[in-house]
């Protein structure tokens, strides 16, 4: 029997934007782009064009992705043309593959918000359709309040959306923009759109305001619905969005799914998911969820008893799906051979090769250990793990030694009687027999940190030169009068590649200091440099 596809449509770049406390620079929403087109999704919702300057200039160059990048904003408003109408206008000039318009369908909400009448709501809904397709965007349509608009009055929302539908739009999108329907309502209510809007062009969108997002979109898969709207670890304004990497899984590994329906992720890219999910929570700094489904670090978790006892003889007698299959792995009686299985994994994945029974991959899972017990964390920073490896494979030359460092910030007034804040660093390297020491100034004391340090190396200074520091990020690990911070640092090489590294310390200028040598080292292994 053949497999019908459902499509996988991501807007954390988008309503996920709208989380407290998640601000999203152009770098990262490049950077989220890319890992979800890794990923396999299908659509990739970048933001609201027109509506803040950041999501227009995200949207001022093609982005070379396979995934439908798609552009979000309202149909046109009532009382004008599709032509004169400047937020329809800028979605059209955007540079996406796809427009996703918002429309009310809830009668309420046309009588009271957009105070226009019902039958001028659906001709909104019809030009704006019929602009994204003249202009050759695919057209999307979510029905905003779909199935409150529904229970309320079935009869206009299903208007909307059989407007949106014979106007040419790719998707019709049922919203659950409150969060508040059950699972048993959307499949009652999906299976009834069916009859009006065909299931292969009907999508849906839940919030989890009633803890039940998951569940919906998957009921309403069932019951007929072929794109499921979601977003990373389920971020969301209130309670957030569906969860993408609960979904995704659920999709590929349950039975009644998997043998009914195929998605864009391979088994490849669903082996990489638990990574992504955190890596995903490192860039948003953000602890991951420990007891998220899946991809949690609890996800596969059991304490000794009759649990451990059994998953020891088989894992299928606790486990509802193997771990492996997400990227995740069970943390059950630790052992060496699954330390090692995991180290194995991480190491291919980073195209480090090693055979499995060499004594050295012991080593370097003792001091994987130990580091994160220190708090490091290497999910969010290859470029640091990679260099843990190759240090223990013994493949890392001493470049330069740091013989010292200070940094002193002053606050004093300037020239012209304003009040600044200076910082300055001094830094002591040695590369090979020749010491020195340089001084930077910086606008604080990290950048001054970075600055002194790449001044003068020597011999690698060309190879350093175009190395910029484009992200930093803190976090405390661990509390109270002995906290711990941990910082990652995103570092950016003239060809555009980028790559993450770590410091730990009770010191945070100490914990960047580490993160910062890490990138300068990466840099010089990375292009071959000899020591």
């Amino acid at each position: 029997m053949s497999r019908e596809r459902v499509y996988l449509f991501d807007t954390t770049l988008r309503d996920g934007a709208q989380t407290n406390g998640v601000d999203f620079s152009l770098d990262d929403k490049a950077a989220v782009a890319a890992m979800l087109d890794g990923l396999g999704i299908d659509y990739i919702e970048g933001g609201y064009p027109g509506a803040n300057p950041q999501d227009t200039r995200f949207f001022s160059e093609k982005k070379n992705l396979n995934a439908t990048f798609t552009a979000f904003g309202m149909t046109k408003r009532g009382g004008r043309s599709a032509s004169n109408d400047p937020g329809l206008n800028a979605l059209l000039d955007a540079e996406a593959d796809a427009i996703c318009f918002v429309a009310k369908s809830w009668d309420y909400h046309v009588d009271v918000a957009l105070g226009i009448s019902r039958e001028e709501n659906l001709d909104c809904i019809r030009e704006s359709v019929a602009a994204a397709r003249a202009r050759g965007r695919e057209a999307l349509v979510d029905c905003e309040h779909f199935f409150d608009g529904y229970k309320a009055n079935p009869e206009y929302a299903l208007a909307c959306a059989k407007t949106a539908y014979e106007a040419g739009a790719r998707w019709v999108v049922l919203c659950d923009t409150n969060g508040g329907t059950l699972p048993e309502e959307v499949s009652r209510i999906v299976s009834e759109v069916v009859r009006v809007v065909p299931g292969d062009h009907l999508g849906i969108h839940t919030h989890d305001d009633c803890g039940c997002a998951v569940a919906n979109a998957l009921a309403a898969v069932a019951a007929g619905v072929r794109q499921v709207q979601g977003t990373l670890n389920g971020l969301g304004e209130r309670c957030g969005n569906a969860n993408l990497t609960t979904i995704i899984p659920a999709l590929k590994l349950k039975p009644e799914f998997a043998n009914r329906f195929d998605t864009g992720v391979s088994d490849e890219a669903l082996s990489s998911l638990t990574h992504v999910s955190r890596v995903f929570d490192e860039m948003i700094n953000r602890a991951p969820n420990r007891y998220a489904p899946f991809v949690g670090e609890s996800a596969f978790a059991t304490k000794t008893g009759i649990h451990a006892s059994a998953i020891a003889k088989n894992p299928a007698t606790y486990e509802h799906v193997a771990p492996e299959r997400i990227g995740n792995r069970r943390k059950v009686l630790v052992s060496d051979q699954a330390g090692k299985s995991n180290v194995l994994a991480e190491l291919e994945r980073l195209g480090i090769s090693i055979n499995r029974d060499d004594p050295r991959i012991s080593r370097m899972l003792d001091e994987i250990k130990e580091r994160e017990a220190e708090g490091y964390a290497y999910e969010g920073a290859d470029a640091s793990f990679f260099l843990l490896a190759k240090r223990v494979l013994g493949e890392v030359p001493e470049f330069f030694k740091v013989e010292r460092f200070s940094v002193n910030v002053e606050r004093r007034w300037n020239a012209v009687g304003k009040l600044v804040t200076v910082a300055e660093a001094i830094v002591k390297v040695k590369i090979g027999d020749e010491e020195v020491i340089s001084a930077a100034e910086g606008n604080g004391p990290v950048n001054a940190l970075d600055v002194a340090l790449r001044k003068d190396l020597g011999k690698y200074q060309g190879l350093i030169r175009d190395l910029e520091l484009v992200d930093y990020r803190v976090r405390i690990f661990r509390g109270g009068s002995d906290a711990v911070t941990r910082v990652l640092i995103t570092s950016r090489a003239a060809d555009g590649e980028t790559w993450t590294t770590v410091g730990v310390s009770p010191n945070i200028i100490d914990a960047s200091f580490q993160a910062l040598m890490d990138s300068i080292v990466y840099q010089l292994v990375r292009v071959g440099a000899a020591a």
